[in-house]
Formats: structure tokens, C-alpha cells, sequence
């Protein structure tokens, strides 16, 4: 019978298991063993300052399946390693002392809420995601091109299909992550945007720690990638996952980070400049969130003034698909988070969906407006725009815990508005 080893349940493990630091944890383990880095570095054939980078707290510039052979050879076992990545319980929830929250970016409402109203994504598919991401599964020996399964996991994604995206999701990372082993950048920037997409869905349900998890390992592969354009790209979904752990400050460090080394390329192709549109854009909501009017307001206008270079239509292909349209909706969620909603709502008067090319933007412009109008107080408005959202993209507003919010609220206070019923029968049931 085995025995288990006490250190791995011992108070400095659970200390750094807290801290998510599965660094520390091979370096204890390593330590545990009487083993130098080079020794360590002998079995996992690396440097030894590989090792050492390995182990800096956190972890996060170290390369995941290193990182998890490394845990495996110190003996680190394998509950232990999952909760340090952040798989295990959460971690005791932080708030705000002070000032109004949306639900979105309430930590304890947003826990609340989910635990009362679930979420339409099935259990299940989550599930399956927890497992993936705690042990990358083997080749699915798909003979699809990997693009081409890439290309189809961000089609599900625009047509607000998160269940399904999900559940496609744990054998692309796998794919992905084997077709990166000879670590060409290439492949490396297609695993970065895999788990960059896991990132996006995972923060549209709410499901913020596994988000965090996600975003980290984009940024590690973009980082190994070598891309400026692909770096900025998880940079940017690492700031957003932030900015919902109640992180502004940090987040908004980072976002402008990326776009200083965005706007350093010269911008002088397309491709550049709409990244560093989407950076101004990101940089502005972010400011917003954290109640900086300033930094909001100037960074949406020079937001505005890049997106005229922009086409009315992006190419399929590009990795910041933003458009001039896209940044004035951007503004729409800039004047909502400085709690200014006929600002907003000014802002949106020209939008319309056809402006919009996938049913999760057209969608999105609805529940922007539709949280505007909520602000404002109108319950009519709110409830048009709801619906709107509604037949163009169900997930939008199945999914999103902060709209579903709005559509409880809207049942309680509201009940007697037109349209009220239909949007709470299709929150309750998922179709």
C-alpha cells in the first residue's frame, strides 16, 4: 500500500496551493529530495537555469509540460499540482469596499448568482474542460487541418454556441499542444490563440478562475511565440480576466503595456493598426471599470481616431477583427461603466446590427444597449433590446450571468412589460 508523503499536505503546501505557485511546489518538492536545479535539470533534459526559471513563484514563464513532468519527477502529486494551477477550490473571494458593482464584476454577487440561477452551459462540458486543463489529453488523430478545426471553434463562438464550443475545446488544446512540441513559432501562435479562445468563452459564462488559467498559458505560448500581434492578443484576454478578479490596476498595466509594444511596430500594416485600435479600445473599458474618467475618455477618442484607418468590414483572417462599428459599441460600454447612460445610449444611436458580422457582435450591440437602458431606468427599452439579443444569438443573453441578472430583476419589478415573460421562460430553459 502506498504511502503518501506528509509534506504535500502540509501548511506550506496548502500556502502555496493558495498562492497558485506550482513553481514552489517543485521546488519544494526538489528540495525535498536533496536535489539541485542541474540534478533536476539532468532528468527533465534542461538547463538548470530552465529550472530556475521554472520555479519562480508562480510559474508562469515556464513551459506547462515541463512544468507538469518536473511536478511529476519531485513527486508532487497530482490533486495537489490541479489546485495549484487553480483547478482545486476557489480561493476566498475579495470585495470592493466601496462604490456600486455591476454583477459582472461583483465577485460575491456574481457567486451568489450562480450558485441560485446556474448557468444554460451543461455541467458537463466544464467538466470535461477541469479535466483537460488539469492533464492535457493525447492526440485525438483528427485528419481535419488544424486551422481549419480553429477557424470552426471560432465560428461556434460567434454564433454564441458556448456549450458546444466548449465540449470541442479539450481535443483542439490537445491537437494544438502536440503540434507544438517542436516548438516552431508557428504553432506555438496557434496554441496561444486556442487557449486565448478558451479564455474568451470561459470569461462570457463567468468561469473567471478557469479563465485565469487559460489567459496564462496564451500568454506563455505567445511569449515562446515570437508574434508581437499574437503577445498583444493574449495580453489583452489576460487583462480582461483581471479586470473580473477585481485586479484593475494590474490589468490596466498590462493592457497599456501591449499597446505601447503595439503602437512600437510603426503600424504599418492593417493588421497593426487594428490591433492597436483593439488595445486603445480594451485599455479604455478597463479605465472605465476602474472609475477613471480621464483615462477612459481620452483613450476611447484615440480609439476613434485609429479606427478611421480601419475598413467598415474586416478580413476573416485577421486576428483583431475591429472595426470603426465595434469602437463606437465600445463607447457604448465605456459611458455604461462610468455610469452615464444617456452618454451611452447617444453613442449607440448609429449602430445597427448589419454592421455587425457575426451573431455574438450583433448580440453583444443589443445587451450593450439593453444595460444602458436598465441604468436609465427603462424597463420597456431594456426588455426590447434583451430580446433583440435574444433571436440573434441565445447565448448572449442564456449565458451571461449579468444579463441573466438583469432578466430576474426584470421579472420581479417588471412583470407586466411586454416581452418579460418570453425572456424569463427562455432563461429557465435552455433550448
Amino acid at each position: 500500500m502506498r504511502t503518501i508523503d506528509p509534506l504535500w499536505s502540509s501548511a506550506q503546501v496548502r500556502e502555496l496551493v493558495d498562492r497558485h505557485d506550482p513553481g514552489g511546489l517543485v521546488r519544494l518538492g526538489r528540495i525535498g529530495r536533496g536535489w539541485r536545479q542541474a540534478d533536476l535539470g539532468v532528468l527533465l533534459r534542461c538547463s538548470a537555469s530552465t529550472v530556475s526559471r521554472m520555479e519562480q513563484r508562480g510559474g508562469r514563464t515556464a513551459d506547462l509540460e515541463l512544468l507538469r513532468e518536473a511536478a511529476r519527477k519531485v513527486g508532487v502529486p497530482t490533486n495537489v499540482l490541479s489546485a495549484a494551477l487553480g483547478l482545486g477550490a476557489l480561493p476566498p473571494t475579495r470585495v470592493a469596499a466601496d462604490g456600486p458593482r455591476c454583477v459582472e464584476e461583483d465577485p460575491m454577487h456574481r457567486r451568489t448568482l450562480l450558485a441560485a440561477a446556474g448557468l444554460a452551459v451543461p455541467a458537463q462540458a466544464l467538466v470535461g474542460m477541469d479535466a483537460a486543463l488539469a492533464i492535457t489529453p493525447g492526440p485525438t488523430g483528427s485528419t481535419v487541418p488544424l486551422d481549419a478545426r480553429i477557424s470552426r471553434a471560432r465560428a461556434l463562438f460567434d454564433a454564441g454556441r458556448h456549450a458546444d464550443l466548449l465540449a470541442a475545446l479539450p481535443g483542439l488544446l490537445a491537437d494544438a499542444q502536440h503540434a507544438a512540441r517542436p516548438r516552431a513559432d508557428l504553432a506555438l501562435a496557434r496554441l496561444s490563440a486556442c487557449y486565448s479562445l478558451a479564455s474568451q468563452v470561459l470569461v462570457k459564462i463567468g468561469r473567471y478562475e478557469r479563465a485565469r488559467l487559460t489567459a496564462d498559458r496564451a500568454t506563455v505560448y505567445a511569449d515562446l511565440s515570437g508574434s508581437p500581434l499574437v503577445a498583444a492578443a493574449a495580453a489583452r484576454e489576460l487583462s480582461i480576466v483581471l479586470r473580473h478578479q477585481d485586479q484593475a490596476d494590474t490589468a490596466q498595466r498590462l493592457i497599456l503595456d501591449a499597446a505601447s509594444q503595439v503602437e512600437a511596430t510603426g503600424l504599418r500594416i492593417p493588421a497593426q493598426a487594428a490591433a492597436y485600435a483593439q488595445m486603445l479600445c480594451t485599455t479604455s473599458y478597463t479605465a472605465a471599470r476602474a472609475g477613471d474618467r480621464d483615462q477612459a475618455q481620452a483613450m476611447i477618442h484615440e480609439a476613434s481616431r485609429a479606427a478611421r484607418r480601419l475598413p467598415q468590414q474586416a478580413p476573416s483572417s485577421r486576428l483583431f477583427p475591429i472595426t470603426p462599428a465595434a469602437v463606437v459599441l465600445y463607447e457604448v460600454g465605456v459611458h455604461w461603466a462610468l455610469g452615464d447612460a444617456g452618454a451611452a445610449l447617444q453613442a449607440g444611436r448609429s449602430l445597427s446590427a448589419e454592421q455587425f458580422p457575426t451573431a455574438e457582435r450583433k448580440g453583444r450591440m443589443h445587451t450593450d444597449l439593453g444595460r444602458a437602458w436598465w441604468q436609465w431606468g427603462k424597463p420597456e427599452q431594456t426588455t426590447r433590446e434583451l430580446l433583440s439579443a435574444l433571436r440573434v444569438s441565445r447565448g448572449e443573453v442564456l449565458d451571461r450571468p449579468a444579463i441573466r441578472k438583469i432578466v430576474d430583476d426584470l421579472s420581479e419589478r417588471h412583470p407586466r412589460v411586454s416581452g418579460v415573460r418570453e425572456l424569463v421562460a427562455a432563461t429557465h430553459v435552455r433550448g
